[in-house]
């Protein structure tokens, strides 16, 4: 057990190996890596490294759990019983993993507490309920024949997940894939590996047979390249950015072309038209692009506003930023912590010299916060034009780009020049506009008068280069079952 000190409390953290065939393990290699809580610079622990052989390891423990074990042979009921119980866990648990969560990944407590764990725990319960229902069909055909289908699971299944919500995109990814039977190796990012083994350790405690879930953590080009290449993974599943999207599906097309579905980069679309509530569309704005430090892919990025209240809504959007308050995540008042990591933090602050240099108006933030850990201030660009670099490139960070529009047909052309679709909204009174934008956007998703909502029965996922499949809802389970056709002569 290691005690592991935030600005304000200390947070034990239990296991640092890999959990393999529900035994933890150090590596093969022996080494380790370090985890750094992104609010002061400094080491949180050491963990297990994992690497190439280790991943065959953990392939070999699901591909036996998948054929001949426990989880074969189990009940779809049983198996709902468990997902149940581990939801129960995370529950009676989930201080503490906040607390994990928020030292890990710098998120404010107050969100990790009361936005990532409670969604969490629905998300395994929703899919919980799921396990005993998934049925094919009975299909009339010609001749003399008895014809239906069967939803069969995938088989052994990687994930790939990212830093930005840990505990909440590990559920959206694991409780599908075992409510429909299968078993997997999660890969944690190298970041936020923290959250992953404690929820190892309460996998364990609900009595998941061995080999059900393999947990990896290590980094991409090694852990998650190994799971792409594996010739006996039946299937990969990765949120991340595009780059990375595209050597994952490479390298499983020159593998064993197994399926691929991945949930990748955004540059949403954020309209606000001047006959909407502009008090809500702002507020509704600021909390669409500065949630989570702006870590966020369905980020509200590209705020478009109408000509009309365009000058009213920057002026307000700049007050509401400079009251953000950015701090130790450990303060229940704090809005904003750090950034993951000096990488995202360099990037960022790239994005907004370039958008000074492109000729865009920075008229508040830009400039770190402090003199350790990875804070910046929140920042808001006008006159953004929508060729620019911030308006095009995804941020992932605490950047507001705000651009003018004239009408709904140069908004609804502007707000599709992008090579993503993942997310996209609208804050209008006019039934019409709302109507014509959900129809005229290619995204995956579409918020009328709202921003960011999300719950376990809604699908989720991107249009063009955002991704392809889709997480959450029934939807989300079509993506970890194959569907076999029986024929019987009668």
């Amino acid at each position: 057990m290691v005690i592991a000190t935030g600005l304000k409390q200390q947070v034990q953290i239990g296991s640092t190996q890999l959990l393999i065939n529900n035994k933890w393990v150090e590596s093969v290699s022996g080494k380790r890596f370090e985890t750094i809580n992104p609010a002061t610079g400094e080491v949180i622990c050491d963990l297990a490294e994992a690497e190439a052989r280790d991943v065959d390891r953990a392939v070999e423990a699901a591909r036996k759990a998948f054929t001949t074990g426990d989880w074969r042979q189990m009940s779809a009921t049983r198996r709902g019983e468990l997902l149940y119980k581990l939801a129960d866990l995370i529950e009676q648990n989930q201080e503490e993993l906040a607390r994990i969560e928020t030292l890990d990944n710098g998120k404010p407590l107050n969100e990790s507490l009361n936005v990532d764990l409670p969604l969490v725990v629905s998300i395994y319960r929703y899919y919980a309920g799921w396990a005993d229902k998934i049925q094919g069909k009975t299909i009339p055909v010609n001749g003399s024949y008895f014809c239906y289908t069967r939803h069969e699971p995938v088989g052994v299944v990687g994930m790939i997940i990212p830093w930005n919500f840990p505990l909440v995109l590990q559920a959206v990814k694991m409780a599908p894939a075992l409510a429909t039977g299968n078993t997997l190796i999660l890969k944690p990012a190298e970041q936020t590996p923290l959250s992953a083994l404690r929820i190892g350790e309460l996998i364990l405690e609900a009595g998941f047979p061995p080999g059900v879930v393999n947990i990896l953590p290590g980094y991409g080009p090694t852990v998650g390249g190994a799971i792409a290449n594996h010739l006996d993974i039946d299937k990969v599943t990765f949120t991340g950015s595009v780059e990375v999207g595209r050597q994952i599906l490479s390298a499983a097309a020159n593998s064993n072309l197994k399926r691929v579905t991945y949930h990748l980069s955004g540059k949403s679309p954020n309209i606000v038209f001047a006959d909407a509530d502009l008090e809500q569309a702002i507020e509704g704005a600021h909390l669409a692009l500065f949630f989570n430090q702006g870590q966020v892919c369905t980020a509200g990025s590209r705020l478009f506003v109408e000509e009309k209240c365009y000058d009213e809504f920057v002026a307000k959007s700049v007050a509401r930023a400079k009251q953000r308050r950015v701090g130790d995540p450990f303060d229940p008042k704090t809005e904003q912590g750090p950034q993951i990591d000096k990488t995202q933090f360099d990037k960022i602050r790239h994005y907004i010299r370039s958008g000074v240099d492109g000729g865009a108006k920075l008229l508040c933030g830009g400039e770190r916060v402090g003199d350790r850990g990875y804070f910046i201030q929140p920042t808001v660009f006008a006159d953004v034009q929508n060729q620019m670099e911030i308006a095009q490139e995804e941020i992932f960070g605490p950047v507001m780009s705000i651009i003018k529009f004239r009408d709904l047909d140069d908004v609804i052309k502007q707000a599709n020049a992008t090579p993503y679709g993942l997310a996209s909204a609208v804050w209008t009174k006019d039934i019409a506009k709302m109507h014509a934008i959900a129809s005229g956007i290619r995204a995956g998703t579409v918020w009328v008068n709202c921003y960011g909502v999300l719950d376990p029965a809604a699908p989720a996922g991107g249009f063009k280069q955002s991704g392809v499949g889709r997480e959450l809802g029934e939807y989300g389970l079509q993506q970890y079952t194959e569907i076999k056709t029986v024929t019987v002569k009668l």
